[in-house]
């Protein structure tokens, strides 16, 4: 049986990521728990943002990493994200996709309880 992946993305999200990639080069998410950005993913530039210690990878779209800030995590562990996107600038104006006038957001789920017992394993910065 396949594990149950954490994070998937909508038809949207995955061309918005390939029209930043074609531009920018490899990517990386991050969601942080602050006030302000803490409800929506920031997309950098993979060279440009630095993980905090104990951030969690919970998966790639294509092969960009969304990484989240720890203390979200093991608040959000048992929801499954889904990547879309929406018209408008949202809080975080430091996203790649904000010149297009566009915001990535997360929709959220809570996973089954067969699908909690076969969860995809995530990946923790230790650096």
């Amino acid at each position: 049986m396949e594990a149950t992946k954490r994070l998937d993305a909508t038809e949207q999200a995955l061309m918005l990521i390939t029209e930043l990639s074609m531009k920018h080069g490899a990517l990386m998410f991050y969601q942080a728990g602050g006030c302000c950005e803490g409800t929506q993913p920031q997309c950098f530039e993979k060279s440009s943002f630095y993980l905090r210690t104990g951030d969690v990878c919970i998966g790639t779209i294509y092969e960009f990493e969304f990484w989240l800030d720890k203390d979200l995590f093991d608040y959000w562990k048992h929801m499954h994200f889904t990547l879309d996107v929406t018209e408008g600038i949202g809080a975080g104006g430091f996203s790649l996709e904000t010149p297009l006038g566009k915001t990535f957001i997360i929709k959220y789920r809570l996973f089954s309880e067969l699908e909690l017992q076969n969860l995809e394993a995530v990946r923790i910065n230790e650096i």
